[in-house]
Order: structure tokens, then C-alpha cells, then sequence
């Protein structure tokens, strides 16, 4: 079976890759917050891209927004450098809370494997009472 890419597909990956090591060596010559490019989406028209992004400190992830913000255009020209393209495409960086969601999720989820085993053990102690006083 043949699989279709499109060539928004091809240059969203190509862009991942350069803005993660661009914005890599930003965050470090700028003393932000540490983060990662974990998607890059483009309109059809390539005129636009959203940089999707994780901040290993949660806490520090509106610092590090608004740093990136204020880096879109010296890393949007490091951008036109890296890549082979007509028109760099104008960058907006978004917060990608994917990652702290999931921990929430999986947080939430030991925490009812875990009182799901309290209440357990309390069914046994009780199945365990209750028959002993039934004969």
C-alpha cells in the first residue's frame, strides 16, 4: 500500500529538526529556560509555521514563551540560513502542555490503582471476618 506525503509533511519534519537545534543554542546563548521542539505545523501555503514546544520546568515554560517570542526574528533568520526555502516562514511558538497533561493522566491513574489496592485488601480482611462469624 502506497503512502501519501505531502509536502507540508516533508517540510514540517525538515523544520522540526532545524528549529530544535536553532532554538537549542537560542535558549543557551539567551539564558532561557530549557526547551524542546516537539512539532512544527505549516499552512498549506508555507507562509506560516507553529512551534510547538516543551519546557523541561514546567513552572518556567511562560518565561521561556515570551523569550521565544522575542527571539522569532534572529531565529526565524538563522532559519532561512539552515533551510533551502522561497519564503522563511513566519514563526509562532506555542506552549505544547501534551507532555503535562500525560503526567497529570498517569498521576490520576496510580492514584486509583493505588486506593483500588487499599480498598481491596479491605474486602479481604472483611470477606475474612465475615465468614469467620457466619459458621
Amino acid at each position: 500500500m502506497k503512502k501519501s506525503f505531502h509536502r507540508t509533511d516533508r517540510v514540517s519534519a525538515q523544520l522540526r529538526r532545524e528549529l530544535g537545534a536553532i532554538v537549542h543554542a537560542m535558549v543557551r546563548e539567551h539564558a532561557l529556560p530549557s526547551v524542546s521542539v516537539s512539532d512544527v505545523e505549516v499552512t498549506r501555503d508555507l507562509a506560516h509555521a507553529k512551534v510547538f514546544f516543551t519546557a523541561l520546568q514546567q513552572e518556567r515554560a511562560k518565561e521561556a514563551l515570551t523569550g521565544l517570542r522575542a527571539l522569532v526574528p534572529e531565529i526565524r533568520h538563522e532559519l532561512s540560513r539552515a533551510v533551502r526555502m522561497r519564503h522563511t516562514p513566519e514563526l509562532h511558538f506555542v506552549y505544547d502542555d501534551s507532555v503535562d497533561r500525560g503526567e497529570r493522566i498517569d498521576t490520576l491513574l496510580r492514584e486509583i490503582g493505588d486506593s483500588d489496592d487499599v480498598q481491596d485488601g479491605a474486602d479481604e480482611d472483611g470477606d475474612a471476618s465475615g465468614s469467620a462469624s457466619g459458621s
